[in-house]
């Protein structure tokens, strides 16, 4: 009598939580982009490499076989934008969190969260919106978004309503694009941002809101965008994009996640 048993060790499930955590983020990252089509093309061809060798079937067997062979530096290619949004997820939100941080390990590095103007910020959010003028700001975090700054006016400016506003006035030569906020200052203005590739945003949202998706998705920067159209404020952080929040709420958003001047409650 041959007794057959299965020895599961706590390293095991916890082998099989990790797999699952990473495969969950992974389809997080992909979800509603045109990547999900791409993962499930090369899953199809996968399975079909797997049915032909069963058949014994050389020749094609060979040919699938050298596609499968180079499959990991294929996917490099193919998921460079993934991959990149993947490692920034895993140094923003689970190596930089406030409770755990390497950064929290060197003495000299201090809190990790810039100091923004939060009032100014605020301030010239409301008279856009109500003014209904079209705007992007993109305020940054641990990456100064240096890429994005050089492709615009480099102002380095200490951030002010006045400056952001007649920045996004109509009239101005700098108000086609975004202005990226690093700090205490307005670092650069008419910057050309990266457009979301997401297959699920509303018809709705124009390419100003897909390029705050996309920023959002490609660093860690907040994004506040601002509809010529209707005057709505949206926000894109982390890949999601908060649509027609109210001037409070994103008060709140910038408190929680940058070191700011208190926040006076008569702009709302």
């Amino acid at each position: 009598m041959i007794t057959l048993f299965i020895g599961i060790r706590i390293l095991d499930v916890f082998d099989i939580f990790l797999t699952a955590l990473l495969f969950y983020q992974v389809y997080r990252l992909i979800k509603g982009t045109i990547a999900i089509n791409i993962f499930i093309g090369i899953f199809s061809l996968y399975l079909l490499w797997l049915l032909v060798r069963a058949l014994n079937m050389q020749l094609l067997g060979s040919i699938l076989g050298q596609f499968i062979g180079v499959g990991v530096i294929a996917l490099i290619i193919v998921f460079q934008q993934e991959i990149r949004r993947f490692l920034i997820l895993i140094g923003t939100r689970y190596v930089s969190n406030r409770t755990f941080s390497i950064e929290k390990l060197f003495s000299s590095v201090g809190s990790g969260r810039p100091r923004i103007r939060l009032n100014s910020i605020i301030k010239a959010v409301k008279n856009l919106s109500e003014s209904s003028t079209g705007a992007l700001l993109v305020i940054a975090r641990k990456s100064e978004l240096q890429t994005y700054s050089q492709t615009g006016d480099t102002l380095d400016a200490i951030t002010s309503s006045r400056l952001i506003e007649s920045i996004f006035c109509r009239e101005s030569p700098l108000h086609d694009g975004a202005v990226i906020i690093v700090g205490d200052k307005v670092h650069a203005a008419r910057c050309v941002l990266p457009v979301s590739e997401n297959t699920n945003l509303s018809p709705q949202f124009g390419m100003r809101h897909r390029a705050a998706l996309g920023m959002s998705e490609q660093s860690d920067a907040a994004v506040v965008v601002i509809s010529e159209e209707t005057g709505r404020i949206s926000l894109a952080d982390g890949g999601k994009l908060i649509p027609d929040i109210n001037l409070r709420d994103l008060a709140e958003f910038l408190e929680r996640e940058f070191i700011s001047d208190p926040y006076v409650s008569e702009f709302t």
